[in-house]
C-alpha cells in the first residue's frame, strides 16, 4: 500500500440500526439491491440456502453485506472460470460487488456505481483480496 492510499475500516451495523442501512446506501433501489445480494449468493455458492446476514459500513462511505455464522464457502463463477474457497466475509464482499454491478446496470444510477467503487476499494485491501478480485474479474 502506498503512502497515498488510506486504510479503509469496516464496522458491523448493530441489529437495532439495520433497518436504515440499505435505504441510506441504495436509496429507492434498496429492495431490489437486497434481493440481488441473495440472488447472487445462490448463483456463486450452489449450497447457499439463506440465513441471517450482517451489514457492514465502511469508512469511505461504502457498505456490504455478509452471511453470519458461516464458515468457508466454495465459490464458483462459470463466466470467468473462478472456483475456490473463501471466508464468509470475503464471500459477502464478492456477492455484494456482483449485486451492485448488476444493480448499477439496471438503474444507471451514479450513486450505485459509486457504492460499487467504494466497496471495490475496500476489497482490494481485504485479507482475501486476491480471491475477491479473481472472483469478480
Amino acid at each position: 500500500m502506498s503512502t497515498t492510499e488510506r486504510k479503509i475500516a469496516s464496522a458491523v451495523v448493530p441489529d437495532e440500526l439495520r433497518l436504515n442501512v440499505l435505504p441510506r446506501y441504495l436509496g429507492r433501489h434498496y429492495f431490489a439491491g437486497e434481493s440481488l445480494v441473495y440472488d447472487w449468493a445462490g448463483r456463486l455458492d450452489r449450497s447457499y440456502e439463506g440465513g441471517h446476514w450482517d451489514f457492514f459500513t465502511l469508512s469511505n462511505d461504502g457498505f456490504y453485506m455478509a452471511p453470519s455464522n458461516q464458515g468457508r464457502v466454495h465459490v464458483r463463477w462459470h463466466m470467468n472460470g473462478y472456483s475456490d474457497m473463501m471466508g464468509a466475509d470475503a464471500f459477502g464482499i464478492t456477492v455484494t460487488l456482483f449485486a451492485l454491478c448488476h444493480l448499477a446496470e439496471k438503474t444507471e444510477d451514479d450513486t450505485i456505481v459509486e457504492r460499487y467503487h467504494q466497496l471495490r476499494e475496500y476489497a482490494a485491501q481485504h485479507v482475501e483480496a486476491a480471491n475477491i478480485l479473481r472472483a469478480i474479474d
